[in-house]
């Protein structure tokens, strides 16, 4: 199944068209309609081809979950990310949280703050169910869907003080771009093994598969719930490959109209220009 929102109003897809989830019985509103996700996919599997009357075309999706409660973030997650970042392998899953003011929808304009802001993309999943202390074998249980996400890092606010303040510096207006569809795993091929694409003004910057993580989406749900219960519409980034700005040589940040593209297979993509 695969989800979006138009003009704050939830949308099934199907090919080229979609279909209003409001008046086939469901809120409309996204938020609410995760409360009630195994009734979606309910209904989504028993819908006929002409529900789906509303054309496409160039349509301009929205964040495909608005206002989550909780925003979860995992740093170092890939390998050779951590390598440049000068650290081993870490053994546990580094958490830190991205205030959900930060999101915006696939296509935005977002304007930099003084300082260094970087990229980082990220396959994020959303939850669909209430998860306290689940296991990794049932963790896909409560995974409504999976979207693409940018994890943009202002790196002198995140750097500043000892701890250091990576919820403030990943968490400016504009810095959580989602999207363009939530996308059911059963939708993928292996939903563990998806490719993923940054690219800056055209120039491939990060790419990876999603196999590479350290810690996978089943494992992190299962290491985050065994601490914080994860509600509906909860969000989790789950860490960037290699190739951020700040790790190269010299150093690479976003400018005043640069184009950054985030690309997740099977997903769809994200595009931000920058001001």
């Amino acid at each position: 199944m695969r989800a979006g929102v138009l003009d704050g109003r939830a949308v099934l897809i199907r090919g080229e068209l979609a279909a209003d989830v409001a008046v086939r019985g469901l809120p409309g509103e996204p938020m609410a309609l995760l409360e009630r996700w195994p009734e979606l996919r309910e209904l989504a599997a028993g819908l006929p081809d002409d529900a789906f009357d509303l054309p496409l075309g160039q349509a301009a999706w929205q964040a495909p979950v608005p206002r989550p409660r909780q925003v979860f973030a995992v740093a170092l997650n890939y390998p050779p990310h951590a390598a440049e970042a000068g650290f081993d392998p870490p053994e546990h899953p580094l958490v830190f949280t991205k205030f959900p003011a930060c999101l915006t929808g696939p296509r935005s304009i977002v304007t930099l703050p003084e300082g260094k802001v970087d990229w980082e993309a990220e396959l994020v999943a959303v939850i669909g169910r209430h998860a306290h202390r689940v296991s990794e074998e049932r963790a896909w249980e409560h995974v409504a869907a999976l979207t693409a996400g940018q994890d943009l890092s202002e790196r002198v606010t995140q750097s500043r003080g000892a701890p250091a303040q990576f919820s403030l510096g990943k968490s400016f207006p504009g810095f959580g771009p989602t999207g363009p569809l939530l996308v059911t795993p059963d939708e993928l091929a292996d939903p563990d093994d998806l490719e993923i694409t940054c690219l800056l003004n055209g120039e491939v910057v990060q790419h990876d598969r999603t196999k590479s993580m350290i810690f996978p989406v089943p494992e992190l749900v299962a290491r985050i719930s065994a601490v914080v219960p994860l509600l509906p519409g909860d969000l989790i980034f789950t860490g960037t490959p290699a190739g951020v700005g700040n790790r190269r040589t010299p150093p690479r940040y976003l400018s005043a109209g640069d184009e950054l593209v985030t690309r997740i297979e099977g997903i769809g993509e994200l595009r931000q220009t920058f001001q």
